[in-house]
């Protein structure tokens, strides 16, 4: 696609230039000489080469920004669209956030590519990296820790005088630093801090606190580097610090946007879980054992909310489910113990609002009472009636292995997030290789209430006709019958013969994943793969990417985790399987009833919901196939619906232009295999 082919709302071409047209002429000329083969982007990068899709993707940035416009950018893989938002943003010059999908980026952004790009043109910008409080060591909440000398585990015992000692020496406070601490130690939980148990500005460490030094650091920049989360945390919550930079910011930048519509629901709405029921449990027995030792009632009003947990979580039934709340409150034993629970809540709310002033600590736990019992009594009262703003609200439980949420969420996000853009003039960038479907950005701009967004999309430099082979097993069973799995498994092995491993199986649900990883241990031998069969949830994300990056001939089962933000460039990735089209459960109670509103309102819910996020969906997972402009592979999607039904073309049409076939033949051909296959013998 072309700089021309940007599409402005009312359906013309180009962007309005907004500003002085000399502002606009030189921020043009100069994106220009930054891109050019001779310029200092290719100074600094070895191996650099323009190419015209970035450069029109820049131009049409610089465009948006200069007039405080929306826009909603797709960029194929390999389009460099990380340079194409930040060399614009550096020269039109301004306060910017970029926010990210993923810490992984985040991180690369603030200490690879931004310091590259800020170098090579030049510029004098500062930089800051701003994280989620929960990132940052919290030295009241150590020191507290410490103190009281009751660790739940050996493991956190052992890593408390670590990071004793690295708080001391620490300038940043980042968790990130410590190696020597899992990121997933428990431990974190006890010494770092949340909105809900923060002292702020009435702590005793307010001076030295790491989270408050991050926030002054990231005013004072001109470039602060966040991610969704903690972006939209702040915005709605007003906690992180953000809030105090969105005032002065001149453009908002949206990397991986493609995850926002499901992000803002989660900060938009509300969320009671077991885990934040246990730490204020924690708390509030920790503050009878000390501080109100002398209070007689509050020990067993404490004590009385673990038990309360557990009895709501046995009520929720004994698998994993999402359940609407009248579904919910319909389970037999549910609604007593949710009334319970809120009993419980209450008494400690009661018995710690009676001694808040005593300390910052209790008025701290007791204000966390007060706000979970307020969550937990809408919920259970609540209707489906909308709120005072007209918006509707869906109500919902979810039970897990190990606990429960429960969960209040709008219906839809696009009438508040549009507020929040509506708030001030700026510009704003969403960015993704996954926006749109054939072309089509309706489902993602409704969703976000982006109606009058211009919209771009610059198709991957890359050469799928030569570079990829899509390929769709014939006689494969319908996707929801009991054999589904094992005849996925019987007609990927000769691919993974053809192969010799290098491969991704992305399942769709984690029963499919334990089933081929079962049938995949004693398989892979007979076929002569060597390599590791590589099993997410047996190691953390990074080590199973670490070990098939290094392995050369390894397979990797993943599921959700591993069909976005992971990229494998070179020989090792050879392979991506995806087991069934991504289509969302209808048995999500959000869903549902989005899906619901939607026919309501005139709508095809499959039409306009569901094979739009099936698309998306399926994009993400197809583009962790070709990362360079050097790599090969085969895509095989083990679901018949692709070819069998009319949907089918809508899906495969939006993947990357790469050849298709059904035999299993042309696979072996496009490995350079011949003679007698193991499989087949």
């Amino acid at each position: 696609m072309t700089e021309a082919d940007v599409r402005a709302p009312d359906g013309d071409t180009g962007l309005p230039a907004g500003g002085p047209e000399a502002t606009s002429d030189l921020l043009s000329a100069e994106i220009d000489a930054a891109f050019s083969p001779a310029g200092p982007l290719a100074a600094k990068l070895p191996g650099y080469r323009p190419r015209a899709q970035q450069l029109a993707m820049a131009h049409a940035i610089a465009r948006a920004i200069a007039g405080r416009e929306r826009l909603v950018a797709e960029a194929g893989t390999g389009t460099g669209k990380t340079f194409a938002y930040l060399v614009p943003a550096l020269l039109a010059g301004g306060k910017v956030i970029v926010s990210t999908g993923t810490k992984t980026l985040q991180d690369q952004l603030y200490e690879r590519d931004l310091p590259l790009v800020r170098d090579a043109l030049a510029s004098p910008v500062t930089l800051a990296l701003l994280k989620g409080r929960a990132n940052y060591v919290c030295l009241h909440h150590l020191e507290r820790t410490g103190r009281e000398d009751r660790l739940p585990s050996r493991d956190d015992v052992r890593h408390l005088p670590k990071i004793v000692r690295w708080a001391q020496a620490t300038e940043r406070g980042d968790r990130a630093e410590l190696g020597d601490v899992p990121d997933n130690a428990s431990i974190w939980g006890a010494v770092t801090s949340t909105r809900d148990n923060c002292l702020g500005s009435n702590c005793g460490h307010y001076r030295d606190c790491f989270v408050m030094k991050a926030r002054k650091d990231a005013l004072d920049a001109d470039v602060v580097v966040v991610n969704h989360h903690l972006f939209f945390a702040d915005v709605m919550l007003r906690d992180e610090g953000i809030a105090e930079l969105l005032p002065a910011c001149n453009t908002v930048i949206l990397d991986e946007a493609h995850q926002l519509p499901d992000t803002a629901t989660t900060f938009f709405g509300e969320q009671t879980t077991a885990g934040q029921l246990a730490d204020l449990a924690r708390d509030a027995e920790v503050a009878a054992r000390t501080t109100l030792s002398d209070v007689p009632d509050l020990p067993d009003a404490a004590a009385d909310i673990t038990p309360a947990i557990r009895k709501l979580r046995l009520a929720g039934g004994d698998l994993p489910a999402k359940l609407p709340r009248a579904a919910a409150l319909a389970r037999p034993g549910f609604t007593e113990a949710l009334d319970a629970l809120a009993a419980a809540i209450d008494r400690v709310a009661t018995e710690l609002g009676h001694y808040a002033e005593r300390s910052e600590d209790l008025a701290s736990v007791a204000s966390r009472a007060d706000e979970i019992a307020r969550r937990v009594a809408h919920w259970r009262d609540a209707g489906d009636a909308p709120d005072e703003s007209g918006e509707r609200w869906i109500r919902w439980l979810d039970v897990t292995p190990h606990g429960f949420q429960l969960h209040a969420s709008p219906l839809s996000v696009a009438g508040l997030f549009r507020r929040q853009l509506d708030a001030s003039a700026r510009a704003w960038i969403f960015t993704s290789a996954t926006l749109a479907v054939g072309g089509d950005f309706s489902h993602y701009t409704r969703a976000l209430g982006l109606d009058d967004a211009a919209t771009g999309a610059w198709e991957s430099p890359f050469d799928y006709g030569a570079q990829a082979l899509l390929y769709v097993p014939r006689g494969l069973p319908e996707p929801n019958t009991p054999a589904h799995t094992e005849a996925v498994i019987d007609a990927v092995l000769p691919v993974l013969e053809a192969s010799r491993g290098r491969a991704f199986l992305l399942f769709t649900t984690l029963r499919a994943l334990a089933r081929a990883k079962e049938r995949l241990v004693d398989a892979l031998p007979a076929i002569g793969i060597d390599g590791p069969l590589l099993v997410q949830g047996e190691s953390s994300k990074t080590e199973l990417l670490e070990r098939f990056r290094r392995a050369g001939n390894a397979v990797l089962l993943g599921s959700a985790s591993f069909w976005e933000g992971v990229d494998v460039a070179g020989d090792a990735l050879s392979v991506v399987v995806i087991d069934k089209l991504p289509f969302a459960p209808p048995d999500d109670p959000l869903l549902a009833a989005r899906l619901k509103a939607l026919a309501d309102d005139g709508g095809n819910p499959f039409r306009d919901w569901q094979i739009p996020q099936a698309a998306i969906s399926l994009k993400q997972g197809a583009g962790r196939l070709i990362r360079t402009e050097t790599d090969r592979g085969v895509l095989v999607i083990g679901d018949p619906r692709l070819v069998d039904k009319p949907y089918g073309k809508t899906l495969w049409r939006s993947l990357p232009p790469m050849r298709r076939t059904r035999e299993i033949d042309d696979v072996r051909e496009f490995f350079g295999v011949r003679g007698r296959s193991t499989v087949d013998a």
